[in-house]
């Protein structure tokens, strides 16, 4: 058994010196982010490892956009797959909204009155809807054709601002899943366009097709779990068309015991084939808006120094 070492904070830290702290106590949720750290900095330095990427959670409105598309444009996410929420709350920045921090104890029915939605302590202006409306009813032509969800979101990112999710997916032809769409913002939209005559052929399923098509390719495959949900479980039963991730890190608050896929445990998915038994994982029970900046950091900063001895 190894020490716990107590963790020592000093003036001027950089955060890969505070994880290195954190990993030398080794324990709980800062030990657990430590080892997120690590196993993620193996997985992105793997140049046989195909990284995909779950996104759940409101972590657009929660401040940590710019992170993922730093992820992105690090070519640190091989694969992404979203929620739509996430995705509908990107193009709503891309328009020129903004969400907005919590002004103090608001009643929601006060909120309500004054066109405020409410995402915990994010709001944001509800006529962010009508203008959604506007651009895709401008833009409606443009998606004629396409089969795919992958295709008609890359699509829409060409039509929104290099620097969004969305926007660097489609530019850098990055593979990007929505298997909820229509669970959506953006869902409702092209509901909108399909009750107004327009003619679209957007089939999900082709979407699985290709997926599974990365998954079966890829030498090793890693995973990325921000929460859980329909991304986590999208890219979970594709990982049982490889020989089972070799890399994990989950992000999640959920527990266990309800038998869920966003509580379950990494290591549950070795029983299933979709995580491989010896591979390296960690759950890290933590606020994402908390540990995604810490994980990221941490080995940003290692691969800077890396490059500087370099």
């Amino acid at each position: 058994m190894e020490t716990v070492k107590h963790v020592k904070v000093r003036e001027g830290m950089k955060v890969s010196e505070l994880i290195k702290e954190m990993s030398g106590a080794g324990v709980m949720g800062g030990g657990r982010i430590a080892r997120g750290v690590e196993i993620f900095g193996e997985m992105v330095k793997d140049k046989q490892c195909k990284v995909f990427f779950g996104l759940a959670g409101a972590m657009v409105p929660g401040g940590m956009k710019q992170i993922v598309i730093d992820m992105l444009e690090q070519g640190w996410i091989d694969v992404l797959v979203s929620t739509g929420a996430n995705l509908t709350h990107d193009l709503v920045e891309s328009l020129g909204f903004n969400h907005y921090k919590s002004c103090g104890n608001v009643s929601d029915a006060e909120l309500h009155k004054k066109g405020i939605d409410r995402i915990y302590d994010s709001f944001m202006k509800n006529e962010v809807y009508g203008k959604m409306e506007d651009f895709f009813r401008k833009h409606a032509d443009e998606f004629k054709g396409i089969k795919t969800v992958k295709e008609f979101l890359w699509k829409l990112g060409m039509l929104m601002p290099e620097k969004s999710i969305l926007g660097i997916c489609a530019r850098r032809k990055i593979p990007v899943f929505c298997p909820a769409i229509s669970d959506s913002g953006i869902g409702l939209m092209m509901w909108n366009l399909l009750v107004s005559g327009k003619e679209l052929d957007v089939k999900e399923f082709y979407d699985l097709k290709e997926i599974l098509d990365i998954a079966w390719t890829a030498k090793k495959a890693g995973v990325f779990y921000v929460g859980g949900g329909t991304p986590k479980n999208y890219i979970q039963q594709a990982m049982q068309f490889t020989k089972g991730a070799s890399y994990g890190v989950q992000i999640t608050m959920d527990r266990a015991e309800t038998g869920g896929s966003s509580g379950a445990p990494l290591v549950e998915g070795v029983s299933w084939g979709k995580m491989k038994e010896g591979g390296k994982f960690v759950d890290v029970i933590c606020d994402a808006t908390i540990a995604l900046p810490l994980i990221y950091a941490g080995v940003l900063e290692q691969t800077q120094d890396k490059n500087q001895k370099a």
